[in-house]
């Protein structure tokens, strides 16, 4: 018996342990990524992949022919789940972080040469000696000057890793310099711009939320504090979301207590709850919201909220509608997966997401929709799901469904949008004009101290028109029998433009935002 014992065992111990890697590698069947090995019989989309490597009659590339095949399966869930490629993931991922690794200039590509706009105050390229004007001709081994050159090319040469050199040939007033640059870590920032409108009247432009939203919101936040801020209006219109925490972290900064603030759930993710949990620095005071039809996601998560508990004014046009929420997973070839995981819900459980049943690109063109049906326009041509109705604690009745209605609706003004207008803006001429009028009247500007000055005080002379006249007529657009109103708006442009040139985006907005509706309505009721 022993001898039997002593013969069989090994074999036995050997089933076993094998029966043991099974059972684990079953128990892992839920976790992203390939097993050890598997039972499981190959999929017909494995099998066919496999196939066309082994014997198709021509060389293909497989990787390319995969990621077609990935995104043919993605566009039968929704709009919102993505495959990302390697060569994109690391882009996306610093629009994610806030940040990248790069050379820290404002350019672009005015006659196939790259020009810098901006120099970043105390950033790698301040601090080599780049100058607004110059334009670079080449950088390391590469020439950058062309028709071929576009901006994405030159993002790639100007970013890397961070405390790398690149080297750059510029010219600078007709004559060849060159200059070595030090890589480092460049902000992109979520605050276009924070200021003092009036009688302690503030204003926070949000573009995005990433990574460091909330610690950039609450720096700008607090520093109107300073200036005497009692009342804001937060501006999130053109606000495509991001990170869903920070929004919750700032929506956390208006609510008091332990409110609710979100919750998301999915068929494979727990309910999960965000309220609030700290004393924000902003409980009190009178606020105001703008959106539109651009202000998606973590914006709508922090639009509904405030909406939900009556705590703010939302003023504007229906936001995008967007009520789904994604989670990223690497991919073992360097691409990425966005997958929709689960839906997010307002505290008083509506779901803003838009109907995407009619797929993709039904779903993108109801937005464009929204312009053809004049909804942008006149208030009685919203359109709501009233079989989502609700009802917040106050008794204001409120929509799911699609997007966030808002209390006060401004209509687009289409004066700014005429055909003659959308021409000059899609070529870039305000750009363009305004870049080579910086460079040519230095001294004439500089006697501007202020944003407020420049705004009262600046105006193009008529020599100066003609000027932009004839930049427009090169670019085959021709502006000499425009309307007064279209005149005045490009004035406008051209002036908030050149505000940008020389204070960046708080210039700008201080000088468009003037004559803005939505924020003069804002104004009204914040004053009231």
């Amino acid at each position: 018996m022993n001898k039997k014992i002593q013969i069989w065992l090994p074999l036995l111990l050997s089933i076993a342990m094998i029966a043991g890697m099974l059972i684990g590698y079953r128990m892992r069947e839920d976790q992203p990524g390939k097993k050890f090995f598997s039972l499981d019989k190959q999929t017909a989309l494995q099998e066919v992949m496999n196939l066309i490597q082994n014997k198709y009659v021509d060389i293909v590339k497989i990787n390319s022919l995969g990621d077609s095949a990935i995104l043919s399966i993605l566009n039968k869930l929704d709009p919102h789940s993505i495959f990302i490629p390697a060569e994109e993931l690391q882009g996306v991922n610093d629009d994610i972080a806030g940040n990248f690794f790069g050379i820290g200039i404002e350019f672009n590509i005015f006659n196939d040469t790259l020009n810098v706009l901006n120099v970043i105050e105390g950033g790698p390229s301040f601090k080599a000696g780049i100058a607004i004007g110059d334009k670079f001709i080449q950088v390391n081994d590469s020439v950058i000057v062309g028709k071929k050159i576009t901006t994405e090319s030159i993002k790639k040469l100007l970013r890397g890793e961070l405390g790398s050199s690149v080297a750059v040939n510029v010219i600078r007033e007709g004559k060849l310099q060159k200059f070595s640059i030090l890589r480092g870590i460049i902000p992109l920032s979520s605050v276009d711009a924070s200021y003092i409108i009036e009688n302690g009247i503030g204003y926070i432009k949000l573009n995005k939320f990433t990574q460091v939203t909330y610690r950039e919101f609450m720096k700008a936040l607090e520093a109107l504090q300073k200036q005497g801020l009692k009342k804001l209006i937060l501006d999130l219109r053109g606000n495509g979301g991001g990170v869903l925490d920070e929004a919750t972290a700032i929506a956390d900064e208006f609510l008091s207590g332990n409110k609710l603030i979100t919750y998301t759930e999915g068929k494979h993710i727990p309910k999960k709850e965000y309220r609030c949990q700290r004393e924000g620095i902003f409980e009190n005071g009178a606020l105001v919201v703008l959106a539109d039809e651009g202000s998606a996601s973590a914006s709508e998560v922090l639009m509904g909220a405030l909406q939900d508990w009556d705590r703010a004014t939302i003023i504007g046009r229906r936001s995008f509608g967007k009520g789904l929420v994604q989670e990223q997973f690497d991919l073992s070839d360097g691409s990425a997966l966005r997958l929709t995981v689960a839906r997010y819900y307002t505290p008083i459980g509506r779901s803003i997401q838009r109907s995407y049943k009619n797929g993709e690109g039904a779903y993108y063109e109801e937005i464009n929709q929204r312009f053809h049906d004049e909804e942008v326009v006149n208030a009685d041509s919203l359109k709501n799901d009233s079989s989502q109705l609700f009802t917040t604690q106050k008794g204001k009745k409120l929509f799911g469904g699609g997007g966030i209605t808002p209390d006060i609706f401004i209509g687009l003004d289409t004066s700014l949008y005429s055909p003659n207008l959308a021409r000059v803006y899609m070529k870039g001429i305000i750009g363009d004009y305004t870049y080579h009028y910086y460079l040519q009247n230095k001294s004439r500007l500089s006697s501007h101290s202020s944003i407020a000055d420049f705004a009262s005080q600046f105006l193009l002379n008529e020599e100066d028109w003609e000027q932009f006249l004839s930049l427009a007529k090169k670019d085959s657009i021709d502006l000499s029998n425009i309307n007064s109103n279209e005149k005045k708006q490009l004035l406008k442009r051209i002036k908030s433009s050149l505000a940008r040139q020389i204070w960046q985006n708080e210039g700008f907005y201080k000088i468009i935002n003037k004559e803005d509706l939505a924020i003069l309505k804002g104004i009204e009721i914040l004053s009231k």
